[in-house]
């Protein structure tokens, strides 16, 4: 039961999450981080420590998709093992919907 990031990360990347994961399975993109479903040992320690509680259990009813775009995207983007700074807009695109289709970059980030 690896766990994956929703759109709930897409311009807000607190990365708080980061911090407590013991096997570095988090990729950094532009805007938003992804858990590479093949590296999780489901610990569960990042799931309350999002802010904005966009990291589910893949068992969780909404979580097919995202399962495959976190696998995707964590092959494309670079591993990310020290936590950055959230954007300083963070709190505006809290709670936002349809963020994914209208705001997601498909652009890498900077890892670390």
């Amino acid at each position: 039961m690896p766990y994956v990031v929703t759109e709930d990360c897409i311009n807000c990347k607190h990365m708080d999450c980061i911090e407590v994961c013991p096997v570095d399975c988090f990729y950094e993109g532009e805007n938003m981080i992804v858990i590479h479903p093949d590296e999780c040992i489901d610990c569960g320690v990042c799931e309350p420590e999002c802010p904005e509680e966009a990291i589910i259990p893949d068992t969780n009813e909404n979580a097919e998709k995202w399962l495959e775009i976190n696998r995707d995207y964590a092959e494309k983007w670079p591993v990310i093992t020290v936590k950055g700074e959230a954007p300083a807009d963070a709190s505006t695109w809290s709670g936002k919907p349809n963020k994914f289709a209208e705001h997601f970059s498909e652009k890498p980030g900077q890892g670390s």
